[in-house]
């Protein structure tokens, strides 16, 4: 299984944020998407990415305030990123390696998306479903010898 095909069944929407907004405001859209991640967007390309790890670093022992911090002050610059042919233990070695949760993908230099290792789990887990059905279903219509 490749990234291209998590991504098809994931779906393309991508959550950004630009480096000049606000970490509360990028915090509530977090919290308000429901997403543990958004992409920093430039002039119309990737210039990082915000996690929940780095907002809690900047707040880690900060006696300044929340508002007082933009998305660039924090932001991972030159994100590990994924591309559409990687396979899946691929990109989970990666994963792992890099400790990154969130990895954005990208065709050349155009963003395809964002997978999670939610979704890499999710997508690995079907494949295994649908494996193993079409192993059980081979297994039951397996020719009997007896009746040739």
């Amino acid at each position: 299984m490749q990234v291209r095909e998590i991504l098809r069944v994931k779906g393309g929407t991508l959550y950004t944020v630009t480096p000049q907004q606000s970490l509360a405001f990028a915090i509530d859209s977090m919290a308000d998407l429901d997403v543990g991640s958004l992409v920093v967007m430039d002039g119309g390309r990737m210039v990082g990415m915000l996690t929940f790890r780095e907002v809690l670093k900047a707040l880690e022992g900060k006696a300044t305030a929340i508002e007082d911090l933009a998305v660039g002050d924090v932001m991972v610059v030159n994100p590990v990123t994924a591309f559409p042919e990687m396979e899946a233990n691929e990109l989970r070695r990666l994963m792992i390696e890099k400790r990154s949760r969130y990895l954005p993908v990208l065709d050349g230099d155009t963003l395809m998306g964002v997978i999670s290792f939610l979704d890499v789990a999710k997508a690995v887990l079907e494949e295994q479903g649908f494996e193993n059905r079409m192993l059980k279903s081979y297994i039951k219509n397996w020719p009997d010898e007896t009746q040739a």
